[in-house]
């Protein structure tokens, strides 16, 4: 008996941008709005989700977006960057890494293992790409992620700050080698 769960690399079309849009402002507001004020999760949701850019970021050749796919139904994502500097040290020889810019799942979805089985796709991803590790940010107070991460492997190599709205706020940096 085969899956109903399909993960998809998304097509480059304003529909998809579309679909993008709806599902990254839902997942971003459901797992940040309680811990952020109105006005700064309203400023980068507006900035960050509308459909023209999601429809940039979907025709960026460095981008990779992955759709998981419950029957007919798009329950989570993830937004791939190829060739990331996020992490690296200057003056040392840059290492060639795929980032985990998002990985996001409806809040129904939690705990059902999907999150796990983007982030196996996207680690596959990385090897096919011949990258020499993955990369990603978290907020640092994101406590629930930052567990997930750690199960496969990421560990903390430096932060950098994150903008939302007015708010500065500190991601760790997170790798892990391939």
């Amino acid at each position: 008996m085969t899956s109903p769960l399909r993960i998809l690399v998304a097509k480059r079309t304003a529909a998809t941008a579309a679909q993008l849009a709806e599902l990254g402002r839902q997942t971003f507001h459901d797992t940040f709005a309680a811990q952020n004020k109105p006005e700064d999760m309203a400023a980068y949701l507006a900035a960050n989700f509308s459909p023209e850019q999601q429809l940039v970021e979907l025709q960026d050749p460095n981008a990779v977006f992955l759709l998981a796919q419950m029957v007919q139904d798009v329950v989570g994502y993830a937004k791939l960057k190829l060739h990331s500097t996020l992490g690296q040290e200057e003056g040392k020889v840059p290492e060639d890494r795929l980032e985990i810019e998002r990985l996001y799942i409806l809040e129904d979805w939690i705990g059902t293992g999907l999150g796990a089985t983007l982030m196996r796709r996207a680690i596959e991803e990385a090897r096919q790409q011949k990258c020499r590790a993955v990369v990603l940010g978290v907020w640092e107070k994101n406590t629930r992620a930052i567990e997930f991460y750690r199960r496969f492997g990421f560990k903390p190599i430096g932060q950098h700050e994150f903008l939302l709205g007015q708010d500065v706020q500190t991601d760790l940096i997170l790798r892990k080698g391939l």
